[in-house]
């Protein structure tokens, strides 16, 4: 099917940044990003195409591109004031289709306009997984298991071990199955530890099982069945938990993972989970590698004030690693 509605009337040019709280990560670290998207506030989509042009195939890295880009002001209207002048382009259809996406998720879109503009992306760009990891953004917040299912292979055929949509799935299976306890077998934790098993040395897949456990938090908290602050939970303290979390910190200091896109999200999760067990020395040196980069998740677990979080958290780990290594 293809995308019947006009697009949306472009905003009016006035210059504004991505919103501080996007439903998906902000540019973070990535400058070229945070530049294209103050241009496509703008109206200025070439900034744009010539970004994704240099991006070229690195799926991790595109995809975080284009839903940072899909947050911004006005996306879908100059997204299709640019499918408009280039309607061959698959980049215009990429951006137009994600941006689609989250005006459905803000209720200013049909779920059906998002889909099929998902699916007109993925028609032009057969290789590409952004389209479908734009389906499975949808899918996550207003479609079924199976539905949630069947986006994240359709990815994963693309992209073997594509770090956002796993992200994603993780979440999403956190929420399904029985909520009375945090079963080691519980869906999202076999999921992490298959994913992180079969991923490659050098993949941050690595640590997608500390993801699990504090998308199961998430979860548990909401429903009342763990203290709504994390510090107050003792599965942090498992024997699970600490291994998995050990694991994680292994893998982050032989490999680092420097080179990827979202390392920001996964060092706040790692930092999260390290001073919810009192690893201090270890929270503060990631928190040092975090530096003016914290993520709304896992800090703003189960609705707390996620930026408050980080600051208190960081505060304490630095006082106290800064008293450990005082003689």
């Amino acid at each position: 099917m293809s995308i019947t509605p006009s697009p949306p009337t472009p905003p009016p040019l006035v210059r504004a940044r991505c919103p501080g709280t996007p439903p998906l990560p902000p540019a973070l670290d990535d400058t070229e990003l945070a530049i294209a998207a103050d241009a496509l506030a703008l109206g200025q989509w070439v900034r744009v195409r010539t970004l994704l042009a240099g991006t070229g195939e690195d799926w991790d890295l595109r995809g975080h591109r284009l839903t940072v880009l899909a947050t911004c002001p006005g996306s879908a209207a100059w997204a299709g004031d640019w499918q408009l002048a280039e309607p061959d382009s698959g980049d215009a259809a990429t951006l137009l289709a994600l941006a689609t996406v989250h005006l459905a998720l803000r209720g200013e879109s049909s779920t059906g306009a998002a889909a099929d503009a998902c699916a007109t992306a993925a028609r032009m760009l057969p290789d590409d997984p952004t389209p479908w990891l734009g389906a499975l953004i949808l899918a996550r917040r207003t479609g079924t298991p199976d539905e949630q299912a069947h986006a994240f292979h359709q990815v994963r055929a693309r992209h073997r071990d594509h770090h956002h949509a796993h992200h994603l799935m993780t979440a999403a299976l956190a929420e399904q199955g029985p909520a009375a306890t945090d079963d080691p077998r519980h869906p999202a934790h076999t999921f992490a530890a298959r994913a992180a098993a079969r991923a490659p040395a050098d993949s941050p897949l690595a640590l997608l099982p500390v993801v699990a456990h504090a998308e199961r938090y998430r979860v548990l908290a909401a429903e009342g069945l763990a203290p709504p602050d994390p510090a107050n939970w003792s599965h942090w303290s498992t024997r699970r938990a600490r291994q998995v979390l050990q694991a994680a910190v292994d893998w982050w200091l032989e490999w680092e993972g420097e080179e990827h896109p979202r390392r920001k999200i996964d060092l706040n999760f790692l930092a999260h989970a390290a001073f919810h067990q009192g690893r201090m020395a270890e929270a503060a040196a990631l928190f040092q590698r975090i530096g003016p980069h914290p993520t709304r998740a896992p800090w703003s677990y189960p609705g707390r004030d996620g930026a408050g979080a980080f600051r208190a958290a960081r505060s304490t780990a630095l006082r106290r690693a800064r008293d450990t290594a005082a003689p």
